[in-house]
């Protein structure tokens, strides 16, 4: 394991909530609780229990699995074991067998089932037809397997603007996969969870965003729309290049923020002024 990795993971493990998750879910063994009994018996609210689950998730200390309509939450042995191997790796001259009874205060392994520790996100505009597409690409690429992006408009276009997928194309993004969708695909039960929720427009035609439940923060970057820009081919084409250099400096910046040390709030707050960036020139 490498030392960043085992820092990631002992941050995680740094808040007095996480801790209480970790050995009420360490109690539980491989069969889990799920996050409303979760919620019941540390009697905290779901929203911020479920944001300090993603960030144990994250770390590679919790593992998640879909039962029906329920997510069923457990501690995930491997991890723990890493971070325990990490600090004794060099004890006694190499000969961590003289460390003490530390390998038998875990379970035996067990075969891990379906983790996912990515974060899920999901970016917002009305016809998400090119700020949110090309937001989508982006956090693919930088994102480096620890985000999932997905993105949704309330009034989807036909297809996304040609001139965003040709610029996506030139700098080598894959763009086989998107296309303009409905945000109601992410509304059911059986819908992807999202950590994250993100509108990337002013006003998203009047309407109100649908009922992502209490798990994800949410956060405004209005950006400009290239739908409403009416300059000449020149232009528009530079326009089109600056608004992806706006879009994937936002998210170089949110994909490393220190998540295993921030709560809920003062995620929410790291992002808000993301946001105030978006506002400001490029």
């Amino acid at each position: 394991m490498e030392s960043s990795v085992a820092a990631a993971g002992f941050a995680a493990l740094a808040q007095e909530t996480r801790l209480g998750l970790m050995r009420l879910l360490a109690a539980e063994g491989a069969t889990g609780l799920s996050a409303g009994q979760l919620a019941g018996r540390l009697e905290q609210l779901p929203s911020t229990l479920s944001f300090h689950l993603a960030a144990l998730e994250q770390a590679g200390l919790v593992q998640s699995t879909r039962q029906g309509r329920r997510i069923i939450y457990a501690v995930r042995f491997a991890g723990l074991r890493s971070l325990l191997a990490f600090l004794t790796e060099t004890c006694c001259s190499g000969r961590p067998d003289l460390c003490g009874d530390l390998a038998r205060l875990l379970p035996a392994d067990e075969p891990e089932v379906n983790m996912n520790a990515a974060f899920n996100v999901l970016f917002l505009c009305t016809h998400n037809s090119a700020r949110s597409v090309m937001a989508e690409a982006i956090l693919q690429r930088v994102g480096k397997g620890r985000f999932n992006a997905y993105s949704a408009g309330s009034e989807p276009a036909r297809a996304p603007m040609p001139e965003v997928m040709a610029k996506l194309r030139t700098l080598g993004h894959d763009v086989t996969s998107l296309h303009c969708k409905s945000w109601d695909e992410f509304t059911g039960p059986n819908a992807p969870r999202m950590d994250f929720v993100i509108t990337l427009c002013d006003v998203l035609q009047g309407q109100h965003c649908p009922d992502f439940g209490d798990r994800p923060v949410t956060a405004a970057w209005p950006l400009p729309d290239p739908a409403k820009f009416s300059g000449s081919a020149a232009e528009r084409e530079t326009m089109i290049n600056e608004l992806y250099g706006m879009i994937r400096r936002r998210l170089e910046i949110f994909v490393n923020l220190p998540y295993a040390s921030l709560d809920r709030l003062a995620l929410k707050k790291r992002l808000d002024e993301i946001g105030d960036m978006a506002r400001a020139p490029a």
